[in-house]
């Protein structure tokens, strides 16, 4: 049998778009120059005709520049007498030079309204309030002309901006946060609660719109120390924290009972699982990241104690989550049940005494030591409290942020 015959034909040469003033070099697309004259109001068949006809024209080419590229889609437009489309396409495509940030470390970055937007999450405002503020100042810099910008001040533009379409109190606030991001120290989130209270999930949304790429659960720390630690050396470790008391020795195989023991097997498997929390704080605060702990076994106690150390320049902020209403925690345990097989709803009933009564406790150590308690019925109003908590303490750190900002404004238009 003769071997099969090879095809002679030869692949399309690759076309590349240069852009002389970036650089750059990028493959011609047909699909992305389509996409360019269906905004220009051409009809998709008859884009991709056009777009395939310029294809085929600079085929042999090899290369085109961004003009020349441009050039030859106005020619055929023109030809065509497809006048309203040529207006158009030349609008769409005479967008004005984008803004660049200058960072405090001299490095250009593109503007972004979407980051601008991020950095008013601390104001909590609403989200489509954020974007519309973030929208403004981007529409002032483009009808300013302004191509470059130090972020110093973009921040002291926005603070104006805030000033004048929202109030002094959320300029100020947003003044404070950004000053408190330029001095890299960590920020450090200790959220606690009882089983079911929606510690998780406001951890996650406050860690979203701060940024904050690391958070740690309590509960993740307990399964990695059960698997160190044998249940004969640690038993109260290899329980749930609202029945640990089961595993004292003194208790083992008496009946259930709900006193002074309740808390002593809880704040055992806390104090061991505290170890790991420390660990876990003290890599945060040398590698000068942010970070949020949420968990059952955060109690008031240790947050103090975490919050008053003076061998760290971390701002540290306590809470306890509380649903203050049984029926409500019940049905939140009953939905946690069905959203997470690996734990049943029934097991989290069966014990939510011990839960309504884990969940007590920690109120009431949290007023002995003056931690905040912030009731969670609706997320959006606790994320809301959350920002408040942060904000307080943050302006506690940098109460001159508002004056030291114009300072700094200033002395940088002296030495101009």
């Amino acid at each position: 049998m003769s071997p099969p015959r090879q095809s002679t034909q030869v692949a399309p040469l690759a076309i590349h778009v240069v852009d002389p003033t970036e650089r750059s070099k990028v493959p011609f697309l047909r699909g992305i120059l389509t996409r360019s004259l269906v905004k220009a109001g051409l009809s998709f068949e008859r884009a991709y005709e056009v777009a395939d006809a310029i294809r085929d024209e600079i085929g042999g080419e090899g290369e085109v520049t961004t003009d020349e590229l441009k050039h030859l889609v106005e020619r055929r437009l023109k030809a065509a007498n497809e006048k309203s489309a040529l207006k158009r396409y030349r609008g769409v495509n005479e967008d004005p030079k984008p803004v660049r940030v200058v960072d405090r470390d001299g490095i250009l970055q593109p503007f972004s309204k979407g980051h601008l937007a991020g950095s008013l999450e601390i104001c909590a405002l609403p989200a489509e309030r954020t974007f519309a503020l973030a929208l403004g100042i981007e529409r002032h810099l483009i009808k300013s002309g302004v191509r470059k910008i130090d972020s110093l001040d973009l921040v002291r533009m926005m603070h104006s901006h805030l000033v004048e379409h929202e109030s002094a109190e959320v300029a100020r606030r947003y003044v404070t946060w950004r000053q408190f991001v330029r001095s890299d120290r960590p920020l450090i989130l200790l959220v606690g609660g009882t089983t079911g209270c929606g510690k998780s999930t406001i951890s996650s949304d406050v860690a979203h719109r701060l940024g904050i790429v690391r958070t740690q659960s309590t509960d993740m720390l307990r399964e990695v120390m059960r698997l160190m630690i044998p249940e004969r050396i640690l038993p109260t470790l290899h329980t749930s924290s609202f029945n640990a008391w089961e595993a004292l020795p003194t208790w083992r195989g008496q009946p259930a009972r709900l006193d002074t023991h309740f808390e002593q097997g809880y704040l055992a498997q806390a104090n061991h699982v505290a170890v790991g929390v420390d660990g876990i704080l003290h890599r945060a605060e040398r590698e000068r990241v942010s970070l949020i702990i949420e968990g059952v076994h955060i109690y008031p106690g240790q947050q103090r104690r975490l919050q008053n150390r003076r061998d760290s320049d971390a701002v540290v902020i306590p809470f306890i989550l509380a649903v203050l209403k049984k029926k409500r925690l019940r049905n939140q345990l009953q939905g946690r049940g069905q959203q997470i097989t690996s734990r049943r709803a029934e097991r989290y009933l069966n014990y939510f005494d011990s839960i309504w009564q884990q969940q007590s406790f920690l109120l009431s150590e949290a007023d002995r030591h003056d931690i905040p308690i912030i009731v969670n019925d609706d997320p959006e109003e606790t994320v809301r409290h959350v920002m408040d908590q942060i904000s307080e303490a943050v302006t506690e750190r940098f109460p001159n942020a508002e004056t030291d900002l114009l300072d700094e404004h200033a002395d940088a238009l002296a030495s101009d």
